[in-house]
């Protein structure tokens, strides 16, 4: 992260995001504190609170899109979760907490897997140990199973096992000429009975706790299994890596790494503000922003990896804020999202731009899909433009749902050359703005066709 300057994230995420400078700058700027404040002293850094931020804007103008990018620059712990699915403690329905126990539990499994690939090739090493000892067992043990009488380097009963021979096996085993030859090995597995767990809001925890310990009670055993050479190594490797990793310090690294780096991303929080809170369910919503409150002021969340404390997560909330306002949530959630960025509508021009500048442009994705089959297919500007004349015309006669409208028009558009594709005739299609308008502008100038097509 030292490497990244403000600057730099918002040319990053320029790849992938058309417009909405603003927001890019805040969240560059938010993440830039990060690391200014693990670059002070202990007692400071304490003392240093994460500026929230609120991305406000219709749907489909990339506010999740910046979040999730942002997560994958600076390969911090991310979890996105949908503010409408948490309901007041004592109501059915998820466990605000439950998002923390959710980003913990995620960044487990990555740094075991982190640690995994790191010890593969010690795993690697012990595994090919383990199928020479079946391909050659010692004087005491029984002949190798499966064993291939037939090639000069197995042993043959009442012959003693050398160096040599077991060197000569080994080499045989890393040119993968014994791939194909057939051992048995023993896979370790856990047998328990199915269980299901019912648990109400804010249980979660518990019931993942007791699967575990009803896993650590039952036994283990193992069950022996006939494979290929080639199949054993990579079953015995994996299993030896799982044993080589230190779960506890991949729970304490993943504590540490989500306490300091931790992205929870919060979207539809415009769901939970409502204006009447005296009655229905505005008193659940209000109920749902006070269980969230002491989670983003800085508080300790109990998980089965240890306890978190979310002083310093960085919480970015987004909403569109069509029915509600930022005003209506509670005064105290308001004042710890102190940044609230406005994200703009988008226009023909910015879905021009959409569909052909990004990394992941939506183009460049099916210009990819056709080409498997053969098919070269390439775009006119003036198809692009008409592309995206219509986009703007559908979401201001119905839903305006931002750019997710362009997948939609961009599937309809090819629909017959995708379905035909693998017997099409002529590979090179030119698609301009005349053909765009045959395949499309009939639907979308018939609202009730572009109801339910469009």
């Amino acid at each position: 992260m030292k490497d990244l300057k403000p600057h730099q994230i918002v040319t990053e995420l320029d790849k992938y995001i058309i417009g909405q400078h603003a927001a890019k700058k805040s969240v560059a700027v938010a993440l830039r504190n990060r690391w200014r404040r693990r670059q002070l002293e202990p007692e400071l850094q304490d003392e240093i609170a994460p500026k929230n931020i609120i991305l406000i804007g219709p749907t489909g103008v990339g506010k999740t899109e910046i979040a999730r990018r942002l997560a994958n620059l600076t390969d911090s712990p991310f979890y996105k979760v949908e503010a409408s699915k948490f309901t007041e403690v004592g109501y059915v329905g998820r466990d605000v907490e439950s998002m923390i126990r959710d980003l913990v539990e995620l960044t487990v499994n990555i740094l075991k897997g982190r640690q995994q690939e790191a010890v593969q090739g010690k795993a690697a090493k012990i595994a090919r140990e383990r199928v020479l000892d079946i391909l050659l067992p010692s004087p005491k043990s029984s002949p190798a199973f499966g064993s291939d009488t037939g090639d000069d380097a197995s042993p043959k009963p009442g012959d003693k096992p050398t160096e040599h021979t077991r060197e000569k096996l080994g080499k045989m085993l890393d040119q993968g000429k014994l791939d194909d030859r057939k051992i048995d090995i023993d896979v370790q597995e856990k047998n328990f009975p199915m269980v299901e767990i019912f648990s109400n809001a804010g249980m979660e925890e518990m019931g993942i706790n007791m699967k575990d310990m009803l896993g650590n009670f039952m036994p283990r055993n193992t069950k022996s299994r006939n494979v290929k050479v080639k199949d054993a190594l990579a079953l015995i490797a994996q299993e030896e890596a799982a044993h080589l990793v230190d779960m506890d310090e991949v729970k304490n690294d993943a504590i540490t790494l989500v306490e300091q780096s931790g992205i929870i991303f919060i979207d539809e929080i415009d769901k939970i503000a409502g204006k009447d809170k005296s009655h229905g369910p505005e008193v659940s919503k209000e109920g749902v922003q006070r269980d969230l409150l002491p989670i983003v002021e800085g508080s300790s969340v109990p998980t089965k990896y240890g306890t978190v404390k979310t002083d310093h997560i960085l919480f970015i909330a987004s909403g569109a804020f069509h029915v509600s306002k930022p005003s209506d949530l509670i005064p105290e959630l308001q004042g710890r999202f102190p940044i609230r960025v406005e994200l703009s509508s988008l226009g023909a021009s910015e879905f021009s731009r959409i569909l052909t500048e990004p990394k992941n442009a939506l183009v460049l994705q099916y210009i990819a899909l056709l080409r498997t089959e053969g098919v070269h297919v390439s775009f006119t500007q003036d198809a692009v433009d008409k592309i995206a004349q219509i986009a703007v015309e559908v979401n201001s006669s119905m839903e305006n749902i931002g750019a997710r409208r362009l997948h939609t028009l961009m599937e309809r558009l090819l629909e017959d050359i995708l379905f035909d594709a693998p017997d099409i005739e002529n590979p090179f299609i030119s698609i301009d703005a005349a053909f765009v308008e045959k395949e499309l502008i009939d639907i979308a100038r018939n609202q009730d066709l572009s109801r339910y097509i469009l």
